[in-house]
This record gives C-alpha cells, structure tokens and sequence, in this order.
C-alpha cells in the first residue's frame, strides 16, 4: 500500500493528468518528463532516481524502512540484510525478575552479568598531616588494581545484596509473639533461596544470632527452644552470607518499645563513626578511640533510671579472610589497645555493643555456635570414635572453616551427636562459642557493616537503605 501512495504523491508534484486526458491536450513537455520518469533504476540498486522529486525519494526510503522492520520482526534472530553483509540488532530486553514474598528469587537471576549493587563508596579519611586520599580516585595505577579484584568485588556485592533482601524480609516480619526459632528458620530459608545455597560455595556463613536482652552475641536457639520475642526484648539478629567464602557480616538491633530508641541511636551512630574513621593506615586503636567518644556521649532513660551507653570492651569489630570470619585483626571498640593499621585489599566488619550494664560478657547458657579450627583445617588429628570420624565429614563437606549451629546439623539429618561434637571440641578440631551476655536485667545493642578496603576508596558493601 505504502508504494502506491508513493506513485500518486510524485504524480501530484508535477500535476499529471489521468491517461484518458493525456491523450488529446498533453504537452510536449509532459511528455519528456514521462520519458525520464520511465528510466528509473532497478530494484536493489545503491542510489534512487536522481529525477525523482525530494517528496517522493523520502516516501520511498520510509517504504523500505517499513518492509525493514517487518523483515526483522519475522526472523526470529533479528537480522536484517544490506548489501553483502548482515547487521544483527538486539532484541529490547525484557523487563527485569521482581523479587517475590517472600523472596525466593536467587540474587544471580535478578542481576545479569554479575552487576551486583556497589555500596556505598567514600573516601579514605586524612592522614596525620592532613593530606586527604581522593587522589585515589583518579590514580590510574590504582583504578587497575581495583579492576584486577573486581570479581571478588562481585561476590561479596552478592552476598551483600542477599543480605539486604532478607533482612529487609526480616523487617517486615518479625514481631512480638514469634518464637525465636521461627525467626531463624524463616530467615535462614530466605537466605538459603536468594544465595542458591550449594554447599561450600555459597550460602549462610554462620548462624543467625538472635540475642535477647543483657545478652550481646553468639545466641541461637537449638531445638526444642521455646522462647518467644516479647515486647519489651531487645533482639540482635546477626547473619552471614557469603559467595566463594566471600563473607558478609552484618548486624541490626529491633525494638518494639520506644524507650530503648537512644540505646539503638548510640550504637548505630558509633558504628558509623568506626566506618568513617576506617582506613588505609590508620591504626586500629584510633578507630575503637573514637568508637568509645561517640557512645558514651549517649545516655538512655529506663524506668525512671538514667544509664550512661557503655561499649562492651570485650567484644570487637574484625577483619575476614576467605572461609574466615575472624581473620586475626581486631577492631576494638574503646581506647588503647592494638596499633596494628589497617591496610589495602582487607575486608573489616566494623561492629559495636553498647549496653546499660557494666560493658563486659562473659560465657552463658547453653551453647549453640561452633566453628572448626582454622588453624588445624589442614592437620590430621587421630579420633577415636567413628561418631566423630562422622561427624567431622559431615562438617567438612557441608560448613567447611565456617560457623555453624547445632540446628544445622540436624537439619542435615543427623541425631545423636552430641558427644561426638564433644568430642572433636575436647580435641580442638572444633571451637565452642557460647552466648556472651552482660549482666543480668540491662540491655545490649549492636550496628554492624562490612566495608572493602579497596585501592582506590572504601566501600561499605553492606550499606542499604534501613542503616
């Protein structure tokens, strides 16, 4: 259709009459006009008529683009032919994947290509003469380093966005009334779907502390725990993620009574200030330093009863290493202490407690977490009982160098294992960590991010919209 009207539209411009007129009154030089017309080009040649009227070329051209794109829309592969070659185009993609709820979407099929989300990335602080380190933004030598990392960036950027989905999912959920192993369950097999949980390469990195109270860490419930979140708790969830041992450890603090809002306030703010203060060559003490100003400046009204914020001087941020969350440096949370520096390339989780009581925990409660030795990863060590024999397998292939809980293990299918898992502790193969609670009837806090010393900035992977 779109030819013909072509035709009439280059009649029209040089007013041609129908044939029947033509015959008595045309012109001598209509009639040359039609002998021109008639020595068109043919099909498929590489210009257009040179006598054709501007008008007339440009309805062509849209003639040809309509029967292009037709073209295209038939072959499934969206090429199309000019001249020899052929020019392949990209199909519109589709819409991203949206995210379910609960989420059951793995975080690889919401992000083609590896692009994960950054984190938030900020310059390095001063240095003691004041010097600031944006220079490394735009060092050249620096952006190349940062670039031959990139796909370790990638999987604690997945690992961190799986984090940030399900404790987003965590947020919504979680309320007075629930049990606590209901928490964890629920939040662990969110985890479980958005890291495409695959045994030692990818999955939870230890599991999900979810202190109540005077009790700061290292609480899970095991089975048969019937505790129930109340009102009036303060609950600390703690979980991990990582990719290729690439580990995210980050932490929050819910409250359902407003009267522990400063409490929370405090502990968030010294966590930040720990990040800001963070960098490359600054010494560790300096950090717990200025972690230690900012929380105690904070103070709490409970019952009638002013309390001063305390960190827990015992408890401390860390760096990681692959397959290990405490990785040897400790960043502590008051003065003194460690000179040690930070350096390029480490991973730190920065995290504070604060608390109402005397700022110190020691061992209570049943145990819950355990960890095998690092250190001994590699060694063999003689057991005895087949059980353990057992049992160690079981912690090779599943956990690895990982943190992991009794209900892991039972999840796996396994019973009786007590006095195995006895066993490869009294051995050393296997560390307990048992909760660590303040004293009784005050209340802990605790804010935690991971933060990426690369080359050329500091990126707190963990960062998100909630803290």
């Amino acid at each position: 259709m779109s030819a013909v009207v072509g035709i009439e539209q280059a009649a029209e411009e040089f007013d041609l009459k129908p044939l029947d007129d033509a015959i008595d009154n045309e012109s001598q030089e209509v009639k040359k006009k039609k002998k021109k017309k008639k020595k068109k080009k043919k099909p498929g040649s590489a210009e257009g008529d040179p006598t054709e009227t501007p008008e007339a070329q440009e309805t062509k051209d849209e003639d040809v683009e309509g029967v292009a794109k037709k073209e295209e829309q038939v072959n499934g592969e969206g090429e199309t032919e000019q001249g020899e070659g052929k020019k392949k185009r990209r199909r519109k993609k589709k819409s991203a994947k949206q995210q379910t709820d609960p989420p059951t979407i793995p975080i690889s099929e919401l992000f083609q290509n590896k692009s994960y989300p950054v984190g938030e990335e900020c310059d390095y602080p001063p240095d003691k003469d004041g010097c600031t380190a944006e220079w490394r933004r735009t060092s050249e030598e620096k952006k190349a380093m940062n670039a031959s990392y990139e796909e370790m960036w990638a999987d604690f950027r997945q690992a961190a966005e799986t984090h940030r989905q399900v404790r987003s999912y965590v947020q919504g959920f979680i309320k007075p009334g629930l049990t606590m192993i209901e928490i964890c369950e629920k939040l662990e097999q969110a985890s479980r779907n958005l890291i495409n949980e695959n045994k030692l390469e990818a999955g939870l990195a230890f599991p999900t502390g979810c202190s109540l109270n005077n009790c700061a860490a290292h609480y899970t419930p095991n089975a048969g725990d019937k505790t129930v979140l109340s009102y009036d708790d303060v609950c600390k969830i703690d979980f991990g993620t990582h990719i290729n041992g690439r580990i995210i450890d980050c932490a929050f603090t819910v409250s359902f009574n407003p009267k522990y809002d400063k409490l929370l306030e405090a502990v968030k703010d010294a966590t930040n200030t720990g990040i800001r203060n963070a960098g490359i060559d600054v010494r560790l003490c300096d950090v717990g330093a200025a972690i230690q100003e900012v929380m105690e400046s904070y103070e709490v009204e409970l019952d009638g009863k002013t309390y001063q914020v305390r960190p827990i001087r015992n408890l401390s941020g860390h760096s990681i290493g692959q397959y290990r969350i405490h990785a040897g440096k400790t960043v502590p949370i008051v003065k003194g202490g460690d000179q040690t520096r930070m350096e390029e390339g480490e991973v730190f989780a920065i995290e504070t407690f604060g608390s109402t009581g005397k700022g110190y925990v020691h061992d209570d409660m049943d145990c819950s977490h355990y960890m095998k030795n690092f250190d001994l990863a590699n060694q063999h060590v003689p057991l005895r009982l087949p059980r353990a024999k057992r049992l160690l397998h079981l912690i090779n292939e599943n956990f690895g160098t990982l943190a992991f809980c009794r209900r892991w293990i039972d999840r796996l299918g396994e019973s009786k294992y007590l006095m195995a898992l006895k066993n490869l502790c009294d051995t050393g193969v296997v560390d307990a960590y048992p909760p660590l609670c303040d004293v009784k009837g005050c209340y802990t806090a605790q804010f935690e991010h991971t933060i990426l010393m690369r080359p050329n900035c500091k990126e707190v992977v963990s960062r998100g919209d909630d803290y």
